[in-house]
């Protein structure tokens, strides 16, 4: 078999295991060595039964391929490396026309095709999300200029003072609103990427965090020094954050303990794409958690869980973290809300 074939196959996002005629492991790409939390060099030439607790159905169906030279398909199996939790998997048993190896195993985790499944779903939501928006946007903003000019009229004609002051709340509620739809417009520019130390993004959101909180937030730092640089825009990235740390210090009424946390994750699959090396940010709060019916919604637009919100704080951070390909998700309970970002550092 060659390198190159070899090579391929390392490139795969899919936990893929190589076996010759007896059953013997002959390679295994990054992804399955990160998958089952093995080293090659040390399973390689190993029969493949020794690597788990419980590969009963899967050397059954690797006998029935061999048996018959045909392909297997195994479902919802568990597989269980020594000293590890159990996995949740499919398989796809097929024979190759190698002499190094009989038989491809592919591997798919069930949780894993869940969190694809999730992330296109909210891909899509938020491009109808956002394709909703501006055409609403643009529909709103032309009467609402009309009615602030109205109304700017109309004051002038007035000869009764006091009945001036609900010409101005015309006036101020048609501002509000068209700084809304500014707001909604606003995000549709491509970032501009440049190398950034997404540490220095974080001190920033916490400098104009504590300014607005000067009293009763604690923000606590855990930041992994050795992360390499990303590129991304900036700006960008400091509203994505700034914005989910804000509703966390007003979820915790102006009162409580948010954390930033940085750590690198490799092998890691974001928006269908595998890269090496990815950054994981958590923003922690200690909060009273977001109102189930709401967890299912918080990304979508004008959704808000607080009276006065526009519901779009984290549309817009949604959105920003998609542009940098990378994506993000929440878990929340009571005492303890965590939004996880991902952005691959290659």
């Amino acid at each position: 078999m060659s390198s190159s074939f070899f090579s391929g196959l390392d490139l795969l996002a899919t936990p893929v295991i190589l076996v010759d005629d007896e059953l013997r492991i002959a390679h295994a790409n990054p992804a399955a060595e990160d998958l089952f939390a093995f080293s090659l060099k040390n399973v390689l030439g190993q029969p493949l039964v020794q690597l788990f607790i419980d590969a009963g159905e899967v050397i059954a169906g690797l006998n029935d391929a061999l048996g018959h030279n045909w392909s297997y398909a195994g479902r919802e199996l568990t597989l269980t490396r020594p000293g590890q939790a159990s996995l949740h998997l499919n398989c796809l048993i097929t024979p190759t026309e190698t002499s190094a190896a009989r038989f491809l195993i592919e591997f798919r985790p069930m949780d894993q095709q869940l969190k694809l499944a999730r992330e296109q779903r909210q891909m899509d939501q938020q491009q109808a999300n956002r394709e909703l928006i501006r055409n609403l946007a643009h529909e709103i903003r032309n009467p609402l200029g009309g009615l602030r000019g109205s109304a700017q009229l109309l004051e002038r004609e007035l000869e009764r003072p006091e009945l001036r002051e609900y010409t101005q709340v015309i006036i101020k509620e048609a501002d509000r609103l068209q700084a809304l739809m500014d707001r909604l417009l606003t995000p549709h520019r491509p970032p501009q990427v440049a190398p950034l130390n997404i540490h220095e993004v974080l001190e920033r959101v916490r400098s104009l965090v504590l300014a607005e909180f000067p009293d009763g937030i604690r923000i606590e730092r855990d930041y992994d020094a050795s992360l390499p640089d990303l590129y991304g825009d900036k700006e960008q990235l400091i509203q994505a954050v700034l914005n989910i740390v804000r509703n966390a210090a007003q979820a915790l009424n102006g009162k409580g303990v948010i954390e930033f946390r940085t750590r690198a994750a490799r092998q890691v699959t974001l928006a269908k794409q595998r890269y090496k090396l990815a950054l994981e940010l958590q923003v922690v709060d200690n909060g009273p958690g977001i109102p189930e019916e709401l967890r299912e919604r918080i990304f979508y637009p004008l959704v808000s869980g607080r009276d006065g919100g526009s519901g779009l704080g984290l549309t817009l951070s949604q959105t920003f973290v998609q542009y940098h390909h990378g994506t993000i998700e929440c878990d929340s309970r009571p005492g303890r809300t965590c939004f996880t970002i991902m952005l691959p550092l290659e």
